[in-house]
């Protein structure tokens, strides 16, 4: 049987999705200053960041930012008319679009990036917090089910 949530989780989880939304909500503040809408930041910041090994096409883009095909084509195409990312298809197959990024929109990137990062770093504690909260009694539950096992097979030794 699943235990009760307790009220300190629905705080933890409160303040955990508080925070989350407070950062993504100045993060899309810290766009629009640069002259970004923050769908466009995003797929910026998903080129840019994407897992080692991985390849900005645009299926993996899509993914990524959890949009449909057609969505992250238009996206694409308006971040290009600005010159900020380029497109390039693949030799092998020219179906498979690549999406790279250009200098100008890397620079915007970074001005976007560098706010966010620092952000995270002077007040990201609060979040950190809040996602301990939420584990703590995991690792509480899990600390006690091996000690009840352990007792039950001191008991049968």
């Amino acid at each position: 049987m699943a235990a009760e949530i307790t009220p300190s989780e629905y705080r933890a989880l409160a303040e955990l999705r508080y925070r989350i939304r407070h950062f993504l909500r100045e993060g899309d503040a810290k766009a629009r200053a640069v002259g970004l809408e923050p769908q466009q930041y995003l797929l910026l910041l998903a080129i840019r960041g994407l897992p080692e090994g991985s390849e900005a096409t645009i299926q993996t883009l899509a993914e990524r930012l959890a949009l449909k095909h057609h969505s992250l084509v238009e996206l694409v195409d308006r971040l290009e008319t600005h010159g900020y990312v380029r497109r390039t298809r693949s030799r092998d197959d020219r179906r498979r679009v690549f999406v790279s990024l250009t200098l100008r929109g890397e620079r915007l990137l970074e001005q976007v990036a560098r706010n966010r990062i620092s952000e995270l770093r002077s007040s990201g504690e609060t979040l950190v917090g809040a996602i301990e909260a939420l584990l703590e009694r995991k690792q509480h539950s899990g600390n006690n089910t091996k000690k009840s096992r352990r007792g039950m097979r001191e008991q049968s030794a």
